[in-house]
């Protein structure tokens, strides 16, 4: 991070955010405020390369796009950078992804970033009415798929290694946990 980061007074403005580029560490942008986490380990890498390869045929056929880590607009001055999306067929040279156009998002959820990932990213794609939430315990391979409900999500399916999570939308596949190892 640049000193400009630290030396930033006040909230960020989205424009202000997007300036940063590209940086080693994940930067997000939640109500205003900058939110840095260290970049992945190659085991959280594997588990979402691996996902996005089971799924990527799926989608394809339904016609949509499965990308990872990129931003978000869930609202304005809100810019997470999920780890998988499933979003429509997307002009793919653009920098923020609208909400309207995901329909799943996943969070591979690291030690680190349990309670973010379990609460805040959870409640603020609900609120964006983001249809499935797909959260993936990498120390487990528990998988928990979620479905929104109003302004909430209801757990539909948790699915251990050694079981099988059969998706039927917003796209059919079927995911064995243990597979996501590579």
């Amino acid at each position: 991070m640049t000193a400009a980061v630290f030396d930033h007074d006040g909230p960020w403005t989205e424009e202000e955010y997007l300036a940063l580029g590209e940086t080693q560490q994940r930067v997000e942008l939640f109500d205003w405020s900058l939110y840095v986490t260290p970049g992945p380990t190659p085991l959280h890498q594997n588990i979402s390369g691996e996902l996005r390869a089971v799924l990527r045929r799926p989608v394809r056929d339904a016609g949509l796009r499965v990308l990872e880590a990129v931003n978000v607009r869930l609202r304005a001055g809100r810019i997470p950078i999920p780890d998988l999306v499933i979003t429509n067929d997307i002009d793919l040279s653009v920098l923020v992804i609208e909400a309207s156009d995901v329909h799943l998002v996943c969070e591979i959820v690291s030690p680190s970033n349990a309670a973010t990932d379990k609460v805040l990213k959870m409640h603020y794609y609900a609120a964006a009415a983001i249809e499935w939430y797909l959260l993936i315990e990498q120390e487990t391979l528990t998988m928990h798929l979620y479905q929104r409900q109003g302004g909430h999500y209801v757990e539909r399916s948790v699915t251990k290694a050694g079981e099988v999570l059969e998706l039927t939308a917003p796209v059919r596949a079927t995911i064995h946990p243990e597979e996501l190892l590579g």
